[in-house]
């Protein structure tokens, strides 16, 4: 039989879920009505919706969670036990599948199909031997105060808290929010500190655990539909690709058209700043020339361009020679897409990018380009 208080907990979670889960559905339900066509030439285009859909999943299975704790209050414990673990298994799942989609997810986890199954198998193992301990043992304190079922959920939710608060605070800080990105780890931290009385029972607490669960889900929520909108400004502010052109005319000079910035056919000289210029050509040779495969180039410690600061410093270069206006301004989205493991492709169509002849054989044939060279042949 339920307390008032965890009874009111119960159904502030079903209301509160069911809203935010109805509200991420209808965000994502305008990307797929109104950017579809934008994103058609994207090799990325699954990453927008899917990640927005599986959380909205995630923020569903809450909803539906707390609607049969509160039916099957009166009914066989044990169902009841078994059924709070497959929804934990649930939530675990819709999470992990979404932070695949995520462009700021750890490495090992971001379009990396591999180890997503892996660390799936695993959260659904630790879900299992949960699950086993409950039946074997109860739902129940046992030696030392603590609840044995609830370990391997208390250490699935802390792997699974860890890489959630390690996405969403790379997601915001990139998009210059940073007080969310901070609200969000504490949101995250303290869903997972709500967790703990569960394992090491404490009947004082009950109430503790039940206003940070509701705080932090209810935070959580809010958090998830700040990204979806973030996601549909970033979207509609992103150029379309057909419509815009880049031509090589000689060492360090581009012509630009990006016509919903403004931009058409605009001369854009890099002067001394050759660094750039050779970063800009080497991703347009490889995206007009290249096999789908090897379109990206590596930019990372180590990689073949060391650091996203060069990527931005081709944008900011382009801002300032073109005197852009604010409202108007180049941004690294808008040129490049982030295809995942610190791998980055031009946006430009290859039929829109153009090189002039004697400029590329220059290129191809210098002795520290012999990659590029391949390209032309394949």
């Amino acid at each position: 039989m339920l307390s008032t208080q965890h009874g009111f907990y119960i159904l502030s979670e079903i209301f509160i879920s069911l809203i935010g889960a109805t509200l991420l559905l209808a965000i994502w339900s305008v990307i797929q009505q109104k950017f579809k066509y934008k994103l058609v030439h994207e090799i990325s285009v699954k990453r927008v919706d899917k990640g927005l859909l599986y959380l909205s999943l995630s923020v569903f299975v809450w909803s539906i969670s707390g609607v049969v704790t509160l039916l099957g209050s009166h009914t066989n414990a044990w169902a009841l036990l078994v059924s709070q673990n497959v929804f934990s298994i649930l939530n675990s799942l819709f999470l992990i599948l979404a932070l695949y989609y995520f462009d700021q997810a750890p490495t090992y986890l971001y379009n990396n199909i591999t180890s997503t199954r892996r660390i799936i198998w695993i959260f659904v193992g630790v879900s299992i031997i949960s699950l086993l301990l409950a039946l074997q043992y109860g739902d129940t304190v046992n030696t030392y105060g603590l609840r044995l079922s609830a370990v391997p959920d208390l250490i699935l939710s802390g792997v699974l808290s860890w890489l959630l608060a390690i996405s969403l605070y790379r997601t915001f800080r990139e998009r210059k929010m940073v007080i969310v990105a901070m609200i969000s780890v504490v949101a995250i931290g303290l869903l997972f500190l709500s967790q703990w009385p569960q394992a090491f029972y404490v009947e004082s607490f009950t109430f503790l655990s039940d206003l940070l669960k509701i705080i932090a889900k209810t935070g959580l929520i809010s958090i998830f539909l700040v990204l979806g909108t973030s996601w549909v400004i970033e979207l509609s502010q992103t150029p379309t690709i057909p419509d815009m052109k880049i031509h090589f005319t000689d060492w360090n000079q581009v012509v630009l058209s990006v016509s919903s910035k403004g931009i058409f056919n605009q001369k854009v000289e890099f002067g001394k700043k050759t660094t750039q210029f050779n970063n800009l050509f080497k991703f347009a040779i490889r995206r007009k020339f290249a096999p789908e495969q090897e379109m990206c180039i590596e930019v990372h410690a180590g990689g073949e361009i060391p650091s996203q600061t060069y990527l931005s410093r081709i944008i900011d270069n382009m801002n300032e020679i073109l005197s852009l206006q604010a409202d108007s301004k180049l941004h690294r989205n808008d040129l490049f897409t982030f295809i995942g493991q610190g791998k980055y492709r031009l946006r430009f169509l290859p039929e829109h990018i153009i090189i002039d002849a004697a400029l590329l054989n220059e290129f191809v044939y210098n002795t520290d380009n012999q990659r590029y060279k391949s390209f032309l042949r394949e």
